[in-house]
């Protein structure tokens, strides 16, 4: 049996297989909307035999957004669109998912084929947001520390996004908090400086992480998942460790998260990166030790690659972005090079089954 193509239940949810479509930011919105641009990318991946389907990151504000064209879940009006794309998924036999997400200081930002330049007020952009007014890099503004009162209420606004996307029809939830956004900045004591109860300790610095969670929890249901994707490392001086990780681990399990999503860097940019195949697994294997179920992410590439980090015990969940870019249908070849006969495949589709 491949350990690909087997079944993984969580909570009332069962995934077909252990195949994920990370969350890939499409910058195609306009004021937040989805559209059909959005349905076309993920439906297809669905068809393509994905278990689970990740929108990618979603605003939980307009403020929240890392450019104007981001995905948005900040009101009601959203949620017709969202819904539409949810719906698709579920006909195709995967589970639809959403990234919630706040880009804090890394916000009001040119998609990358524009360069990722800072926009000014003057030119369409916004103030951005930080647990500390320090800049991510020379080329961005100075962000503006948060408040108590901020705080409360980006909390509040995870939260109503949480209500949103079961009014939506998703059925797993990811908090981001990686890659240098909000959450991340507050975890890392690269970028969180504050000396108040958010600033300081690990304790402290991941409160407004553990405030998100029990604020999503009160509204989602319990027999919903809930995921958190994570840094697991800096990859950098005197930042976030794979040990600060495993801390967390213990932690948010207890409040309610069930997979931990593990990637890495993002939230400095002098971080040194050794990006090679699979380099991130080493994380989401220290991080599966705890007893939370772990997904890994990060230049995977094959079926043989992935089944082999299954059967290493390393992660039970394979997030792949960009081979997935490359090949929307990639579950259904890996179905193929494994000899995985049960693999259902579309019935439009079935007369491509046969390998001869």
């Amino acid at each position: 049996m491949s350990r690909l193509f087997s079944p993984l239940q969580i909570r009332s949810i069962q995934l077909k297989n252990r195949i994920v479509v990370s969350p890939m930011c499409q910058y195609s919105s306009t004021d937040g909307f989805a559209n059909d641009w959005h349905l076309v990318h993920l439906g297809s991946r669905a068809v393509g035999g994905a278990a689970l389907v990740f929108t990618e990151a979603t605003a939980v504000s307009p403020e929240g957004r890392i450019s104007p064209q981001d995905l948005g879940i900040w009101k009601d009006e959203h949620i017709t669109m969202l819904k539409r794309i949810t719906e698709f998924i579920t006909q195709q036999g995967s589970v639809s998912g959403i990234q919630l997400a706040h880009a804090g200081r890394k916000a009001s930002i040119t998609p990358p084929w524009k360069g990722d330049h800072w926009i000014p007020a003057t030119e369409g952009g916004w103030q951005s947001v930080a647990p500390s007014s320090i800049a991510f890099s020379d080329e961005r503004n100075t962000p503006v520390a948060l408040t108590q009162a901020e705080i409360n209420r980006v909390v509040a606004d995870f939260k109503s996004a949480a209500q949103r996307a079961l009014q939506a029809g998703f059925k797993v939830i990811e908090i981001h908090g990686a890659h240098g956004y909000l959450v991340n900045e507050f975890t890392s004591p690269l970028s969180n400086r504050r000396t108040d109860e958010y600033g300081g300790s690990f304790e402290n610095r991941i409160r407004f992480l553990s405030e998100i969670i029990t604020a999503i929890r009160s509204v989602w249901p319990e027999e919903f998942p809930l995921f958190l994707r994570i840094s697991a490392s800096d990859w950098a001086d005197g930042g976030w460790t794979v040990e600060d990780s495993v801390k967390l681990a213990v932690i948010v399990k207890d409040l309610g998260v069930d997979v931990m999503d593990c990637s890495s860097g993002g939230v400095v940019a002098h971080a040194k990166i050794p990006a090679k195949p699979g380099y991130q697994v080493p994380f989401s294997d220290a991080v599966r030790k705890t007893g939370i179920l772990t997904g890994t992410v990060g230049i995977i590439v094959s079926s043989e690659q992935a089944e082999t980090i299954l059967a290493n015990g390393q992660a039970d969940l394979i997030f792949m972005a960009r081979e997935l870019l490359r090949d929307p249908y990639f579950p259904l070849r890996a179905a193929r090079e494994l000899d995985y006969e049960d693999m259902k495949w579309p019935e439009q589709y079935e007369r491509a089954k046969r390998k001869k």
